[in-house]
Parts: C-alpha cells; sequence; structure tokens
C-alpha cells in the first residue's frame, strides 16, 4: 500500500501538480475523512447505494467479497470532497453517478439540519465534456484494478508502451469495409485516444483514411504508439528524478498532512457544531 501511494504522489508531481498550489496529502494522514464519512452514513440510504454502478459491477465480479465497505464507498468519496467543501471536482465520465450521489448526500445534510453549509459539487473539465480515456481492449476505461494490461501509465517504458498498444482490441477486419461503414466501439477507442495524445493533422489523416476505407489498423496502432511515446515522455523523465528524491517527496508529503488537517477541522468542528454535538 505504501509503494502504490508513493508510486501515485512521484506521478502527480511529474504530471504537473505543483504541491504549492495544490494540496496533495494521503487519505490516512487525515483521520476527519472517516469522521464526516460517518456522519454522512446516517443519511445514506441502503437502497441507494445498492443502485451504484460500480457497486453492481463489483458485487457481478467478486461475488465473494461484498463488504459494508464496498457498499458505502460512494460515502466515503462523497466525505473526501465536501470534507474541504469544494465546488469543482475534476472527474472522469465514469464519475458523474459517484458525483451526483455526493450531490444528494450534501443536500439531505442540509436539509436535514436547516443550514446551508455544503456545496454541492458539479463535475469540472477544462473541455466542453468530461473526459474518458477508453482501455486498450475495447472495454470501459483505462484501470489499474480490472485490467492493468489493457493501460497505459507515466511509467510504462517506452517498449512497454509499444507493445500494449499494438495488442490493442481492434476489428476483425484488417481496415474499413462497406460493411464495416460505421466505426466499430474498439476503433471509436483508438481515435479517441488519438485526440488525447496525438497531432491534429495526425488524426486527420487517419480520419481520412478510414472514410476512403484506406486505413489498415496495424499502421494506425504504430503510429498511436509512438504518439503515447512521445507523450508520456516527459513524465517518464520526471518520474526518474523523483523517485531518486526521497527528502522531496517527505516534504510534500508533510506539507500537504498540514495543510489539509487544518482545513478538514474546521469542517468536521463545523459539522459537529450543526449536528449538536456539545462539551461537558
Amino acid at each position: 500500500m505504501h509503494t502504490n501511494a508513493r508510486k501515485v504522489i512521484i506521478e502527480y508531481l511529474a504530471a504537473g501538480l505543483d504541491p504549492e498550489v495544490a494540496t496533495i496529502y494521503l487519505q490516512s494522514d487525515v483521520p476527519q475523512t472517516a469522521e464526516l464519512y460517518l456522519f454522512l452514513n446516517m443519511v445514506s440510504y441502503l437502497g441507494e447505494l445498492e443502485r451504484s454502478a460500480s457497486f453492481k459491477e463489483k458485487v457481478r465480479k467478486h461475488p465473494d467479497n461484498v463488504n459494508a465497505g464496498l457498499l458505502t464507498y460512494p460515502v466515503l468519496m462523497a466525505a473526501d470532497i465536501i470534507l474541504h467543501r469544494a465546488t469543482k471536482v475534476p472527474v472522469g465520465k465514469d464519475q458523474e453517478q459517484h458525483l451526483e450521489m455526493t450531490r444528494t448526500f450534501a443536500g439531505r445534510f442540509n436539509n436535514l439540519y436547516k443550514v446551508d453549509y455544503f456545496p454541492e459539487p458539479v463535475a469540472y473539465n477544462f473541455g466542453n465534456e468530461l473526459v474518458k480515456v477508453p482501455s486498450l481492449d475495447g472495454t470501459g476505461k483505462m484501470s489499474k484494478s480490472d485490467n492493468p494490461g489493457s493501460a497505459i501509465f507515466f511509467s510504462d517504458s517506452e517498449e512497454v508502451i509499444r507493445k500494449k498498444v499494438m495488442k490493442a482490441v481492434t476489428s476483425v477486419n484488417v481496415g474499413p469495409t462497406e460493411e464495416e461503414p460505421n466505426k466499430p466501439e474498439v476503433i471509436e477507442n483508438l481515435f479517441t485516444l488519438m485526440k488525447h495524445v496525438s497531432t491534429a493533422d495526425t488524426l486527420a489523416h487517419f480520419e481520412d483514411m478510414w472514410a476512403s476505407s484506406g486505413m489498415r489498423y496495424g499502421d494506425m496502432k504504430k503510429q498511436l504508439a509512438e504518439d503515447m511515446v512521445t507523450f508520456t515522455k516527459p513524465i517518464r523523465e520526471k518520474i526518474a528524478d523523483l523517485e531518486a528524491n526521497e527528502d522531496y517527496l517527505r516534504k510534500v508529503v508533510k506539507m500537504g498532512k498540514e495543510k489539509a488537517q487544518a482545513s478538514a477541522q474546521k469542517t468536521v468542528d463545523e459539522v459537529r457544531q450543526i449536528i449538536g454535538f456539545k462539551q461537558f
């Protein structure tokens, strides 16, 4: 767990998050999260939690490990968000339902105690639509847990990236045909990935190739692999530098812990007062 957390911190920093601007902290360093999570569980209903798409998916995949933590995971996510009274949340398309549940819990708390305390946060993106990064196997999103082999990681070597992309699922045909006028989902996924990492000219070239039925999927995957390598190279180089700078990582975590705890404690103190906790 520690190794995984350390890796995430390094990749956040390498991707460009500035700890002087963004408060980067470990959830376990802020116990106030667990306290707010408990309070929010009191205004969360079994039926709505069971309808969560992620819960139903996890139950289907892991029927022998359906625990209370899995059921109430959306409540924990809500606590993470409103603990700092966030108004905008940068999430992907797949997290829309969890954010809707966060708004529900925040609004229900406000209504129950007749206050206007928690803002109801909205999904935020720099573009007009929430980002979706599809997996290379053609199912769902890139995921570090469900199928790591179909996801590209910032720390992947150039060779690994090329191998992963070349194994990406495509149509049974070598290229578009008259019987396949519209892009199958697995091909649309490749175009979506290109939109994230390739130049506009490159994307336009393959769109034209598709339209003229002259494209070979192998050629597209080769180009996508090289564009992935180019796109991730600066991040990969920063990761290597950060890996060797343990003192800086400790400084970032310590600074984030102090800032996050101060914000979290203020919220929990105010929530306790709203609910009616008083000192004897």
